[in-house]
This record gives C-alpha cells, sequence and structure tokens, in this order.
C-alpha cells in the first residue's frame, strides 16, 4: 500500500476542502501540547489517501472558566472559524468541530510558522519607531520599563478587527502565526464570543484610529450576514448562544457606527497576561 499523500500547511487549497479532511478523516493522536492551558492534542488525520497534522481540543480536557459557560470554548474555536471565514480574510487555520478519540472536540489544521519574523518587539524609548506601533510599557526587571510595539501590518490590523467582532479576551503574542509565504494565523479562539465586553488583545496600536475602507466593507458583509436568516448567523446558531449572537451583530454594528478602532474600556485589563 501507498503512503498517504501528506498535505503541508498551507498547500491545502480550497479545492482540497482542508475541513472536509478534518472532520472525516481518521484522527491518530501523535502528542500532547505541554504548554496549552487546555488539553491539546498533536495529531494526524487521514482520509482517502490524505494526511495532514492538526490540532485536536477534547471538550473533556478545558478547564472550567468563572466567566464562561462549562465545555464550550471548542465550539468558540470553530465559531472563530466561521467569522474569519465570513471576512475572506483566511486568519484563522480550518477548524472544525468533531468526535475523536476522547469525545467531541475542536480540530484544527496545524500551522508551521516561521519562527524569525518579528511581530513584537520591546524598545527603549518613549515613541515607537516608523513602522511600528506602541502597545503599553512592560516591566523589564530591576525597576526598568520598556515599550511594549507591535508591528504596522495589514496583517495584523485585519487581525485586530476581527477580535474586535469576536469579542476576543486573549489575544497574545504566541497567537500569532506567520508563514514563509507571507500569510498571517491566528490561534487559540476559545474565550471568545462573551455577551459582554472582555476585548484583552496585544494589538492596541490602532486603537481610536479610522477603520481602513476595506475594514468597513467587510463588517458591512457581516453585518448582514449576522441577521437573522443570514447564512453567519445559521451557522453561528449551534455554537455560541442567541445573546452571544446577538452581542456579536451589536459590535459590528458599533465599530461601522463609530468608523474606528475600539479603544480599552478600563472596565476590564486591556493586556493579557502574559502577553506572549
Amino acid at each position: 500500500m501507498s503512503a498517504p499523500e501528506r498535505i503541508p500547511p498551507r498547500s491545502v487549497t480550497a479545492e482540497e476542502k482542508p475541513a472536509e479532511l478534518l472532520a472525516r478523516g481518521e484522527l491518530t493522536v501523535r502528542g500532547r501540547i505541554r504548554d496549552a492551558s487546555n488539553a491539546a492534542l498533536y495529531c494526524t488525520v487521514s482520509h482517502e489517501g490524505r494526511e495532514a497534522t492538526c490540532v485536536y481540543k477534547p471538550v473533556a480536557g478545558e478547564r472550567p472558566l468563572w466567566d464562561f459557560p462549562d465545555g464550550t470554548l471548542a465550539q468558540r474555536e470553530v465559531a472563530a472559524y466561521e467569522v474569519s471565514e465570513a471576512t475572506g480574510w483566511g486568519l484563522v487555520p480550518p477548524t472544525v468541530l468533531r468526535d475523536g478519540p476522547y469525545g467531541e472536540g475542536m480540530c484544527q489544521l496545524w500551522i508551521e510558522a516561521t519562527p524569525e519574523a518579528e511581530l513584537l518587539a520591546l524598545v527603549d524609548g518613549e515613541q515607537p519607531e516608523p513602522g511600528w506601533k506602541a502597545i503599553g510599557f512592560a516591566e523589564v526587571g530591576e525597576g526598568r520599563t520598556a515599550l511594549l510595539v507591535h508591528t504596522d501590518d495589514d496583517r495584523l490590523r485585519r487581525l485586530a478587527v476581527l477580535d474586535a467582532v469576536i469579542n476576543n479576551a486573549d489575544r497574545k503574542g504566541g497567537h500569532l502565526l506567520p508563514t514563509p509565504d507571507g500569510h498571517l494565523y491566528g490561534i487559540d479562539h476559545g474565550v471568545t464570543f462573551n455577551a459582554e465586553n472582555k476585548l484583552r488583545t496585544l494589538l492596541w496600536g490602532w486603537a481610536g484610529e479610522p477603520l481602513t475602507g476595506e475594514a468597513v466593507e467587510v463588517l458591512k458583509g457581516l453585518k448582514a450576514a449576522l441577521e437573522e436568516g443570514g447564512a453567519l448567523a445559521a451557522r453561528l446558531t449551534p455554537l455560541i448562544t442567541p445573546a452571544e449572537l446577538e452581542a456579536t451583530h451589536a459590535r459590528v454594528e458599533a465599530l461601522l457606527t463609530a468608523g474606528t478602532h475600539p479603544e480599552p474600556s478600563g472596565e476590564w485589563p486591556a493586556i493579557p497576561w502574559p502577553p506572549v
């Protein structure tokens, strides 16, 4: 028997339907990702001679959180993928909800990132250099502080808009995966879609600045798709609560009304800890 055709990240095309492979393929656990806060298993998935690597997060391995219903993080990861797909930006790797060796869970295509890509930095001084956006000051030891900055990058800016829509409460530096072909993915979207404002992110560099024309058009499309009977609303309905769906629609409307990137509310820690 010939070996299965291996599908490296980013060589998967729309025609190859990676989500279908993730949903229908046989999952084989190869190891555990030990630095994850919830159970995250490194797997291969194979179907009809095709194979890919993926992450499988079973619901049974989720730790309870005080501000999110138990056993819902996997669904929120899938919901984030659905919104990402609706934007047309492809910011979240293909993600499905399926049964696996340890029960129902989230299954997401594994992305090999480019480790040398510099998206975040700590710098001296009060202002960032050209091409960088300030996040805030951070303690660096011995009573010293440094300015935390991220690149002024269109890819990150799109992700900042997505995070505002899905109300991401945990956008850390380690959740940013730039790939060798220049694409950027965001991962780890379990704590999203809360009906209360919980936006907590490292991508505050555009706070208060006008949204790009591209973002405004995308948000208009999301608004229509999230209305009752809309295609995106239908896909999100099995994944989040009615109140959370309504809040998502309201956040899109608020972004369009303001016409600017959101600013920290002051009612919730603005930056996740640890930030990376």
